[in-house]
């Protein structure tokens, strides 16, 4: 593991835990349990976002290591879209999804990624899932 990786889950987990100790303060139980399965989900996306990260480093060696990076995100991005009815965490699955999209168009049309997009759209579910 990176140290990159290791900060990015220790951000994760710190927020997951934040939700898990704050939210129960200010909701009833329904959506306390949505928040961290949102929250839990989030954390899921980080890594792959992570996987996607060293996937694309490698993908001129192995094009197929992204291609499955790149369904284990749909089917997360899926997962939490099929839990929530947000429509902030909606917004944040849009944004993903988009980005996600444009590195997969870049990879496959053989060009290196810009990743950003991708990790500032991750970022924005996190915040919306722990707020």
């Amino acid at each position: 593991m990176t140290p990159r990786q290791a900060r990015h889950r220790y951000a994760a987990a710190t927020t997951l835990a934040a939700v898990a100790f704050l939210t129960p303060l200010t909701t009833g139980c329904d959506a306390v349990d949505k928040a961290l399965d949102c929250g839990r989900l989030a954390v899921e996306i980080s890594n792959d976002v992570d996987n996607l990260q060293d996937a694309v480093t490698g993908a001129a060696v192995d094009p197929t290591e992204a291609d499955k990076v790149f369904d284990a995100l749909d089917k997360d991005i899926d997962k939490v879209g099929d839990r929530t009815d947000n429509t902030d965490v909606g917004k944040a699955l849009d944004h993903l999804r988009n980005a996600v999209d444009n590195v997969q168009k870049s990879v496959d049309s053989g060009n290196r990624p810009d990743l950003t997009p991708v990790k500032n759209a991750t970022a924005e579910l996190s915040k919306v899932c722990t707020s």
